[in-house]
């Protein structure tokens, strides 16, 4: 019985073509094609994955590009990096498809009435997280706007979102009659897929204040960030929630 290490594959990549002149990013290129044959069993559970070196070499892209498709994946939960061990598929058992909608239609959806009151529509620069998470420069003007979401006359959201300029070609007062993903969609931008972390903390007081809460109350926090067809995203949200009047179901499918 043999002690070596598993070969790496490299079926699957190098079935890989790169489009240089499309506007997808090569990252996303690459990180779409690997999610492909992950989902599709060309790489099952287990499989190890060549090194990002020798895949970017392989493919004649930079090892920025490829780190950053791995990571693309990571944070889909496909695969997983260990230090001494490689990057390995781990497609899980259970799988929950991402459904893009927001919160004003969730609650349309479960017949609560919802409304809207913008707190703030500015143009404004981005910086740190915003920068990062839109991938732009720091400094790079972007449209913050932060909305407090009613559902039947009680607080129950504080969404804020920053989102490029070329994407809010909509007014400020559209947004108590429509969604924000309408908005965007109707200008011809699809939305194609979001990854977003979940968590919790105690309110501060004017957050308490804000959703009529006692102080102290907890809180569920949401970050996401949306991504169009090309790769590129569209929209980073930090969201609160007031825990007592909001939960978040998550469907498990086998």
């Amino acid at each position: 019985m043999s002690g070596s290490a598993p070969t790496p594959a490299v079926a699957p990549v190098s079935r890989l073509v790169i489009d240089r002149n499309s506007p997808i990013p090569l990252y996303f290129q690459v990180a779409q094609h690997l999610e492909n044959a992950i989902t599709s069993g060309d790489l099952p559970t287990g499989t190890l994955l060549q090194n990002e070196v020798d895949l970017a070499q392989s493919l004649g892209l930079s090892r920025p590009t490829m780190r950053r498709a791995m990571q693309h994946l990571v944070d889909k939960g496909l695969v997983t990096r260990r230090r001494g061990i490689g990057t390995r598929v781990v497609q899980p058992k259970l799988r929950r498809p991402l459904e893009l909608t927001s919160l004003y239609d969730d609650l349309n959806r479960a017949g609560r009435k919802p409304t809207t009151e913008v707190l703030s529509f500015a143009s404004v620069q981005a910086v740190d997280d915003v920068a990062e998470r839109l991938e732009v420069p720091e400094g790079t003007p972007v449209i913050e706007l932060v909305r407090l979401r009613r559902a039947d006359g009680e607080p129950i959201a504080k969404l804020t979102c920053y989102l490029p300029e070329r994407v809010v070609t909509f007014e400020e007062a559209e947004l108590a009659d429509h969604s924000l993903y309408e908005l965007i969609r109707r200008q011809g931008v699809t939305l194609h897929s979001a990854t977003q972390t979940l968590g919790a903390r105690n309110a501060t007081p004017a957050e308490a204040k804000l959703f009529d809460e006692p102080r102290g109350a907890a809180l569920v926090t949401a970050q996401r960030v949306t991504y169009d067809d090309h790769g590129i995203p569209v929209e980073f949200g930090s969201h609160l929630y007031a825990a007592s009047r909001y939960t978040f179901e998550i469907n498990l499918l086998t």
